[in-house]
Formats: structure tokens, sequence, C-alpha cells
């Protein structure tokens, strides 16, 4: 597997609610998006993690940012917004959910830095590049006190462990 990874935001055509995707292992709401497979460009595996992921094809329609991580909780990663092809909200052996939410009614448990990331879209400017300054060790033993068993979960699914129920 290639050491970056992508992810995809897919607004809705008024740009008023975004696609997210509740995961099986983690069960909270995130960005469809994932690893790049070899010889695979980052914005073809952007739109394959979404079909994958939600059952919608989509066209990617530009880099949103490349945001590089300042640890290990986190790989380095190309956003793209998409916009809808074809297809239907489909769950899979990867996903719980798959909704349009209202940008101002996200759900609560969105980690970081998916919220970020949408918001980045939605400005429309050039690509950027950040530090994943919002995926830290202390924002990890933070979650570890207000939700255990998700960061529990979220541990052992980085260590390898399938957890999906």
């Amino acid at each position: 597997m290639h050491p970056e990874s992508v992810a995809g935001v897919v607004f809705s055509p008024d740009r008023k609610m975004v696609l997210l995707i509740q995961r099986r292992d983690v069960p909270v709401w995130v960005l469809p998006g994932g690893g790049i497979e070899p010889d695979e460009t980052p914005d073809l595996a952007a739109a394959r993690e979404i079909l994958e992921e939600t059952g919608f094809t989509v066209k990617v329609d530009r880099l949103v940012g490349i945001y590089t991580p300042i640890n290990r909780l986190a790989k380095r990663t190309h956003l793209y917004e998409c916009s809808i092809l074809d297809g239907h909200a489909s769950i899979t052996s990867e996903t719980k959910g798959v909704q349009f939410f209202p940008l101002n009614a996200l759900p609560k448990l969105i980690p970081p830095p998916f919220r970020e990331w949408i918001f980045d879209a939605l400005e429309k400017r050039e690509a950027v590049e950040k530090k994943l300054t919002s995926v830290t060790y202390w924002t990890l033993f933070k979650n570890l006190g207000l939700h255990p068993v998700l960061v529990t979960r979220f541990l052992l699914a980085r260590l390898g462990f399938a957890i999906n129920t």
C-alpha cells in the first residue's frame, strides 16, 4: 500500500450539505477515503474510494489540498472535491451509513481533521498545503477520556486488527 492516503468531499448541488460515511470499525462519521493502490494516481484513488464506500460514481473536480501529518497518527492526505455522476447510497463492508448532512448540523462525533477539511473545500480557493495540526497525541489522549471505546477501536484498527460490526 502507498504511504499516502486520499479523501473526497462531495457537496450537494447547492453546497449546503456534505456526504459522510459512518465507518464500521470505528463508528464515527468521516469523509470517504482511504489508501492509494500501487500505480494509482491520488485523484483516481479518491474516486475509487468514494465508489467503494458510498456507491456513488464521482467526477474529481479539483484538489482542495495536501495535508501533512505532524506525527504517526495520520498519513499525508490528498483531499479532493468531487461531484456525483451516478449511483445511489450503498452500505458496504466498510460502512454502516452513507448520508448527506447539512453543513450547519454536522454529527457531533466527527473526528479531526474532517470538519476542517470540509470547510477548506467550501472556500473554493487554490489548493493548499497544510500541516495536520488537529491530529495530535494530546487530542487522542483527551478523546480517550471522552470516548474510550471509540479511541480504543481506532487504535486497534491502526494496528491492523479488523473490527467490523
